[in-house]
């Protein structure tokens, strides 16, 4: 397995050099050149592991150019001691057939953790591959839960330092707090004048700026990412979805005709590990996109046309009020038969006027693959609400969109099978939303209002959480968008 470039497929690299890099020198993103397919005594032998087992058995089709016990290594050192009951991934049932993939146990309470837990050992065994004794430069561009993850993966880790840039404005009290007050000699957090797409596109621009690079390289730096354009975030995730179906398996549901996916996503990295796990022999039935009022991907799945030319909505649900999504370029990558040419026609496009239509023949695999729908606040409100009187389970403000989006899917379809639904973060991280959901007690500011949450519901406060209320606020600098380059150098002293 080697990896190439979604725009030029002649670039080929290893997976060291993928993940040390990021991105590709282009612009395109890395993906590998062929997927491993899993058998029925795969999955069987995958079902009797733990979950650090089964990140081995995964990952080791991926990691071409690391030893067995470098792989070892790196995922016992991410998932032993980080997660609650040593389960970073456990499963709960909603009703008949619905199953809640819980993936925020871990040390920020979000999805992120599964990855950026993992990342900075692949990251650093693949910087001494391929880029013995230069430091290592993580630029990060974040809607709110990647910031945190990645902080707390990459804090103090040696030969590295890591810049996270969010939307000052865009983020929840919670995660702002938890990026300000982030712990570590080698961190840097920056807030822009702007909202997640600014801060994205403005990364993307770092990396390929010639310039920058340049002085990197007179200070014997170099840049990589964890964002999910990196291949190192994605990875990871293809676990969780293999795990999730070993999981389902052992407890005797009838996955004979498959199960369904839905997933919470505004950058698209998390529905396409389902994919890529569909890919390797998981019998995934349909992908169900669920976005919130950004609904770009909606719009697109429906129509084959993505359209970023559009209202920007802060939502309740701000880790999706995303409306370029990085992560769909591997996607249209797959959907056009890897053809490099087609992709990088169609991000031009979508540089230049904002906007890509794909070909009758991608669409029509699209439209196989996917199904999309959204979901607005006061529907994301009415959803808590209701599963929680329903159900008594208490659903935080992404999920709740997922679970109001499987209901439509439901509703249309009439499709009964299987269901496996993503729950990308604790509903302590969203405290003000959710509580106002279920309760009409308020509490006089953000932690009285955990407690009261913790008291209404009778749910436990995550301690990542808890130990947030006395935290020091570290981090205060506020930068217009045009100006992280210069946050950049002033981070980095250079």
């Amino acid at each position: 397995m080697q990896y190439v470039s979604t725009r030029d497929k002649s670039v080929k690299v290893t997976a060291a050099k993928a993940i040390a890099q990021g991105i590709s020198v282009e612009g395109g993103l890395f993906v590998p050149d062929s997927f491993p397919s899993l058998t029925k005594a795969d999955f069987e032998r995958i079902s009797e592991l733990d979950y650090i087992g089964r990140a081995e058995y995964v990952l080791k089709f991926f990691l071409n150019d690391f030893t067995e016990e470098e792989v070892k290594n790196c995922v016992k050192g991410a998932y032993t001691g980080s997660f609650d009951d040593e389960n970073p991934a456990p499963i709960s049932v909603l009703g008949e057939n619905v199953n809640i993939l819980e993936l925020w146990h871990g040390p920020t309470c979000a999805f992120k953790d599964l990855a950026l837990q993992l990342l900075p050992y692949l990251l650093t065994t693949s910087a001494k591959k391929v880029s013995e004794g230069k430091k290592t430069v993580i630029l990060v561009a974040t809607s709110g839960d990647t910031g945190k993850a990645a902080l707390e993966g990459f804090k103090d880790v040696p030969d590295t330092e890591i810049i996270v840039f969010y939307p000052s404005e865009g983020v929840s009290p919670m995660q702002k707090l938890q990026m300000a007050s982030q712990k570590g000699d080698n961190v840097h957090v920056c807030a822009i004048v702007g909202n997640f797409d600014d801060a994205q596109s403005g990364v993307k621009k770092i990396f390929t700026d010639s310039e920058i690079k340049n002085k990197l390289l007179d200070n014997n730096m170099q840049f990589s990412s964890a964002n999910s354009i990196n291949w190192g975030r994605l990875a990871p995730q293809i676990v969780y979805y293999v795990s999730a179906y070993c999981d389902m398996l052992k407890k005797g549901d009838d996955l004979s005709d498959g199960f369904n996916v839905v997933v919470p996503t505004g950058n698209f990295g998390n529905i396409l590990a389902a994919y890529y796990a569909k890919k390797m022999g998981v019998p995934v039935n349909k992908l169900i996109c669920a976005s919130n009022a950004n609904n770009v991907l909606t719009d697109f799945i429906k129509t084959g046309a993505y359209d970023r030319n559009r209202d920007f909505y802060t939502t309740i649900s701000p880790s999706m009020d995303i409306l370029i999504s990085s992560n769909l370029e591997r996607m249209l990558f797959e959907l056009s038969g890897c053809d490099d040419k087609c992709v990088a026609a169609l991000q031009n496009d979508l540089s230049s006027k904002g906007k890509f239509t794909v070909s009758e023949d991608v669409f029509a695999k699209l439209s196989s693959l996917f199904w999309g729908e959204s979901c607005d606040d006061k529907e994301t409100v009415e959803t808590i609400k209701k599963t929680f009187e329903d159900y008594g389970y208490l659903l935080d403000t992404h999920t709740a969109v997922a679970v109001n989006v499987y209901n439509k899917y439901k509703a249309e379809t009439k499709d009964s099978r299987p269901t496996l639904i993503a729950s990308t973060a604790s509903p302590y991280k969203f405290v003000k939303s959710v509580l106002s959901a279920v309760s009409k007690e308020q509490g006089s500011d953000e932690f009285d209002n955990v407690r009261v949450l913790s008291a209404v519901t009778n749910t436990e406060i995550p301690s990542p959480i808890a130990e947030l209320e006395n935290a020091q606020v570290r981090f205060e600098d506020i930068y217009a968008k045009e100006d992280m380059y210069k946050a950049v150098c002033d981070c980095l002293k250079i």
